[in-house]
């Protein structure tokens, strides 16, 4: 586990590594996770609170259901990724619902909070899922990409899941 502001970051359910973890989660100092992606296929990153929760809370200093995130991500599957897609999960395996508060920011209709260096357009699906898929743009072998999104969970809980998902050519 990898200890950063109010939260836990874990590569505990496999098929990644987490090489380091830094930030607060706020704006001015978001969450940087570095991983290496060894398959293009999906890998979940358990989040848990390691503070109190305090929601809205701007500190950085309490689990507030916010968090400004930025994934940089090295290519290590041997195979080009044409597209990458986020998925959040309160329980694992099972779809994000309204209820449940977390999202992408779904609030917000632009896109201040959500960028690549690698892929030029996101879509966003809400309910039943709370994805976020990049696209236009590759990441070749060996090479790193960089995602920045936030994340806003209005009703926190203790854990909750980011699934990963490195999407290859089909032909």
């Amino acid at each position: 586990m990898w200890n950063a502001g109010a939260y836990s970051f874990s590569d505990e359910l496999g098929g990644f590594r987490i090489t380091s973890v830094s930030g607060t989660g706020t704006r001015e100092d978001p969450f940087v996770i570095k991983e290496e992606l060894q398959s293009a296929t999906p890998v979940t990153l358990t989040i848990r609170t390691t503070r109190p929760i305090r929601p809205f809370d701007s500190s950085g200093f309490y689990a507030s259901g916010i968090m400004f995130v930025r994934v940089e991500a090295l290519n290590n599957s041997g195979q080009a990724w044409v597209e990458f897609e986020f998925e959040l999960q309160e329980l694992q395996g099972h779809a994000s619902v309204f209820g449940d508060g977390l999202s992408f920011d779904q609030r917000r209709t632009d896109n201040a909070n959500i960028s690549s260096d690698s892929f030029a357009q996101y879509s966003r699906d809400f309910e039943p899922y709370d994805r976020l898929r990049y696209t236009d743009g590759k990441v070749d072998p060996r090479a790193m990409v960089g995602f920045s999104f936030l994340v806003t969970d209005y009703t926190p809980r203790w854990r909750f899941y980011l699934v990963q998902d490195p999407r290859i050519p089909s032909s």
